[in-house]
Formats: C-alpha cells, structure tokens, sequence
C-alpha cells in the first residue's frame, strides 16, 4: 500500500467525482494547501519509512493498514536488532501513523505494548545521537588549502566558505539563489526563504562578513563568474568535463561534498557532514568568545539553550575545575 497523505481523507462530505470542475478544482486547491502542512523533506521521509514497513509486513504475510499493535512492536523489535536507532525508529513510528490517518484509521503507535517495546529499546540501546564534527576554522582552512585548482573546486569552496560563513543548514545552501545574495560593502546580505525555523516562509536575512584568510564573499564571486551564473541556483550539479548544469545541489550532495572535502585533506570522511558547516561557525564563534546572542544572529537559533552544547564544547577545558589539582 502506498502512503498518502492526510488530505486523501479531505474530500468526504464535499461533491462527488460527477461535480462541476470548477468545485473539483476547488477541492484539489485546498488539498494542496493541506500537504504543504508537511516539509517536501519529511513527506519523503515518510514515505521512505512507510515502504519499509509495508514491505516488512508483506514478507511476513500481515497486514501494513490497519496494522495490530502486536504487529507493530515486532516490526520495532526488528528493526533495533538490524541496528536502527532510536531516532530513526521513532521517525519510523511517525510515518506509520500517518499512513494509518490518510486512511482515516485509529494508529497503533500509542498502544501500550508498542510504547512499552520502544522504552525497552531506548534503555538497552540508548538514545544517544552521534553529533557530526564541527568543521571549525581551523579545520576549514585545511581543507580549503586541498581543494583541487579546477571549476568544481571553485564551487565546493564558495559552498564551504559560504555555508561556514552563515552558519547555513544544508537545505538552506542548496536552495540559494543569485537573488537571494545582495552584495554591500562589509560583505554579502543573505535572505534565506524558507528553513527548518522558518516553516512558513517568512524569510530571513543574515549578514555574512567578508573574511582575511578565506573570504566567502570573494569565493561566491568568483563561483558565479567562472560558471556564467546570473541567476537562478547558485551551487549547481556538474557534469563530465567540468559542465554546469541548470539543476540545483540537493541537501543530500551537500553533504557529500562536505564529507569528500574532509576526506581530500586528511581527515575521516564520516566524520564529517552537512550539518559540520554550521556546527563548525557556531563552535569557532564560541571558541573566539563571541556573545552567544550575537551568534543568534547568525545561527537564527531561537532558544539559547540549543546553542550551549556549541558553547560547552568550546569551553570544557578552559579554566577547568580540575586544573593543578594534579
């Protein structure tokens, strides 16, 4: 069974298919207004999860919709023991209960034996989640210095510097356009449509300075004329032979190219992500004493507290209780 989304359930009590086209259209309208509730990202990752179930469950001859919480709770089990986390299985259990409201059925995500079979997983396995490695200045300058000399190293450096510069998520790159870069003299203005914080496309704009040993304004510029980029996606797929295509980096390249940079100057690959770019500016700023408000200004983090582990990380060894104790 395919996922679908809740809004399958939207047209009921509304004219049925013999209805004008007019209120027909109308229908379809609303629909869209009701799947754009979820991000692009997680209806994919929904769907992702779902097709993973049905087809467990398709291989054990049960059924996916409605599903038993008996059900449910093996499926959980099993996926633990393949070595699933429990984020993972929790995204997992999110999915299943989508599906299960497209359908306008009751989801047995809330049973007691399958919250009960989650608990026990997290205390056996934890719930610990392996962070990626800051991409720290320090760090970004080695791997900026092994960049190879050709049009794709141009790019992945403007990508680099930029995203370590605005403390930029990996969607958040790959959805810039030229439009969205207004060039002052202190450096670049950057206006961000939609993000992780910004669900409902407000917009926000950061500055991003420009930079003494690696500036991100003098390497985006550099990008866009070597690419003959006037406008449109700024970091772009290429092709054998070094040929630009039209198409915009999706998040997931994004953060392969952060892992294959790392891996070009020496460091380990896994280590290393999308996410290490913004991680990287926010550890730096903190490391270099920065006033943890004025890296909201940049991370656009809401809460302080989301920005303390970045803070913490800097500091755990500076003026340490423990020091001359031994």
């Amino acid at each position: 069974m395919a996922i679908e989304s809740p809004t399958s359930t939207l047209p009921t009590g509304l004219p049925s298919p013999d209805a004008t086209a007019l209120v027909m259209a109308e229908v379809a309208y609303a629909r869209g207004f009701a799947e754009a509730a979820h991000a692009p990202a997680t209806r994919r990752a929904y769907a992702a999860d779902w097709r993973v179930f049905a087809a467990w469950c398709a291989a054990r001859g049960v059924l996916a919709c409605p599903a038993t919480p008996e059900v449910l709770a093996t499926f959980l089990a099993a996926e633990a023991t393949a070595g699933l986390g429990a984020t993972t299985l929790g995204r997992r259990l999110a999915a299943i209960a989508y599906a299960h409201k497209a359908h306008g059925i009751e989801a047995p995500t809330r049973a007691t034996v399958v919250q009960a079979t989650l608990r026990g997983i997290r205390r056996t396995l934890g719930t610990a989640v392996r962070q990626k490695t800051p991409l720290t200045a320090d760090r970004l300058l080695l791997v900026l210095a092994a960049l190879p000399p050709t049009l794709q190293g141009c790019r992945d450096r403007a990508l680099l510097l930029l995203g370590f510069a605005g403390a930029l998520r990996r969607s958040e790159l790959a959805a810039l356009c030229v439009e969205d870069l207004e060039t002052v003299p202190e450096g670049l203005r950057v206006t961000i449509r939609r993000s992780k914080g910004d669900q409902e496309a407000a917009g926000q704009t950061i500055a991003v300075i420009r930079g003494a040993r690696a500036c991100p304004v003098a390497a985006v510029d550099a990008w866009l004329t070597a690419a003959a980029i006037t406008e449109g996606p700024i970091f772009r797929r290429m092709a054998k032979g070094e040929r630009v295509l039209p198409g915009a980096l999706t998040p997931h390249s994004v953060g392969a190219i952060v892992k294959a940079a790392a891996a070009r100057a020496g460091l380990t690959a896994a280590d290393f992500g999308g996410h290490s770019l913004r991680a990287g500016f926010a550890t730096s700023a903190a490391i270099a004493g920065r006033s943890l408000f004025r890296i909201m200004d940049v991370t656009r983090h809401k809460r302080t507290e989301t920005l303390r582990g970045y803070v913490r990380r800097a500091d755990e060894f500076r003026d340490h209780a423990g020091a001359g104790l031994l």
